[in-house]
C-alpha cells in the first residue's frame, strides 16, 4: 500500500522519526478536500503513544474534510541546513500516514487537549484547563492512528 523510500540510504529509524514528531512545533497536515482537491494546512499537533492529535474549530475546511475523508498525511521538518554554494538544502523530515477519527468521549477529548497544554503551555496547566472548559463547545479533537511512519535524514 505504501511506497518504499527511494533513497533508503537516508532513511531514519522509527525511533528517530518519532523523536522528530515529539520535538517539532508544528507540521503540515495533508488531506483530500470534500471537493476532491488536495488540501494542506500547517498546524499544531501532539504526538503521544504512537498517535497524532489535532484540534480545530467546529466549522471550516479542516473540519469538513475530516468528516468526509479520514485518510491523512502529516509531515514535519527537523534539521534544516541551507547550502547556497552547493545549490541544495540538507534537511531531516518525518512523514506519517494514517486515519483520523473525531473524538467523542469527553475524557478522551480532555486528555487530548491536556496533551496540547503539556506541549505548548506547560507552565499554564491550571489556567489552560479553565480555558478548555470555557471553549469546550467551540472545538473538536482528532486522533490519528499512524499506519506508516518514515523519516529521512541528511
Amino acid at each position: 500500500m505504501f511506497r518504499e523510500m527511494r533513497r533508503n540510504t537516508k532513511e531514519l529509524s522509527k525511533e528517530e522519526a518519532e523523536a522528530m514528531l515529539r520535538e517539532a512545533a508544528y507540521g503540515t497536515l495533508a488531506m483530500q478536500s470534500v471537493d476532491g482537491h488536495p488540501y494542506s494546512v500547517p498546524t499544531s499537533f501532539v504526538y503521544d503513544g504512537g498517535k497524532l492529535y489535532f484540534h480545530g474549530a467546529r466549522a471550516g475546511q479542516k473540519y469538513e474534510t475530516f468528516v468526509k475523508n479520514d485518510e491523512i498525511s502529516f509531515s514535519v521538518v527537523g534539521k534544516n541546513d541551507i547550502q547556497p554554494a552547493k545549490f541544495t538544502t540538507f534537511f531531516a523530515s518525518a512523514i506519517a500516514f494514517g486515519k483520523a477519527k473525531m473524538l467523542t468521549d469527553d475524557k478522551e477529548i480532555q486528555k487530548g487537549m491536556e496533551l496540547f497544554l503539556k506541549k505548548y503551555s506547560p507552565e499554564f496547566m491550571e489556567s489552560g484547563k479553565e480555558y478548555i472548559k470555557e471553549k469546550w463547545d467551540a472545538f473538536y479533537v482528532y486522533e490519528v492512528t499512524i499506519e506508516q511512519l518514515t523519516g529521512k535524514g541528511c
